[in-house]
């Protein structure tokens, strides 16, 4: 019976420094360590471009996760998590933390084939841009455990913050505890019937009528923690 794979000096070194990047954020206890493809783009043109390259491979049929080995280590702790990509560690706190999601999947194929692209910023408001694989897998396993983690830590100050009155912004959308609204259209809760998503617009319809609410849900930070808020403003304890 053979035992664990001792680390090598180079795992040992990068564990320390994982170690005290995570402890000088106070992330808490490590729970889990993960693999992923990251990128870090430099600008936010490159931003945009590596995910419409991503999500053109997706198109065609072609994974990004596949046709890239994993280069990223991702520890995830109780309050947040480090990323090791290219000899740097990147922290990102759930408190603080922007993540935005983009789903993109060939034609044809079954919701099962679709790839997730995560963006998050880290504390120093860097993005990072996350390749989550189709089909299930270790990616989809972390990037459920960190928008859950992302909505309990967000969600406790936002419900106070609605309680006292003030707007909860998510990029160009908004809500307080009366209305739902962007720069298109604000509605009061009593009439809305249904937030959905129509051709990756968030979209709302009330008395009836649908109403594009504002950009695509891929440019909306957060957007689980807007969906939690606006189940607690449709169902009436926000007021």
């Amino acid at each position: 019976m053979t035992g664990p794979v001792p680390r090598t000096r180079e795992e040992e070194l990068l564990l320390a420094r994982i170690s005290a990047a995570a402890g000088r954020a106070r992330l808490g206890r490590r729970l889990s360590s993960r693999t992923s493809t990251a990128y870090r783009p430099r600008t936010r043109a490159g931003l945009y471009w590596a995910v419409r390259r991503l999500s053109v491979r997706s198109h065609h049929g072609r994974s990004p996760v596949r046709t890239a080995s994993p280069n990223a280590r991702l520890d995830l702790y109780e309050h947040g998590m480090t990323v090791a990509v290219r000899g740097r560690i990147h922290v990102v706190r759930y408190d603080t933390t922007s993540v935005f999601r983009h789903n993109t999947a060939p034609r044809g194929s079954s919701p099962s084939g679709t790839t997730h692209i995560h963006t998050l910023t880290d504390v120093e408001q860097k993005r990072l841009v996350l390749y989550d694989e189709p089909e299930g897998g270790d990616a989809q396993a972390w990037a459920r455990l960190v928008r859950q983690a992302v909505t309990r830590a967000r969600l406790p100050s936002a419900l106070a913050a609605l309680h006292r009155g003030e707007r909860i912004s998510f990029g160009d959308i908004w809500l307080t505890t009366e209305l739902v609204g962007s720069t298109r259209v604000s509605l009061p809760w009593p009439h809305v019937q249904r937030i959905g998503v129509v051709e990756g617009f968030l979209t709302v319809t009330a008395d009836g009528r649908q109403h594009r609410l504002g950009p695509t849900v891929s440019r909306i930070p957060n957007v689980f923690v807007f969906r939690a808020l606006v189940e607690h403003c449709r169902s009436g304890k926000a007021r």
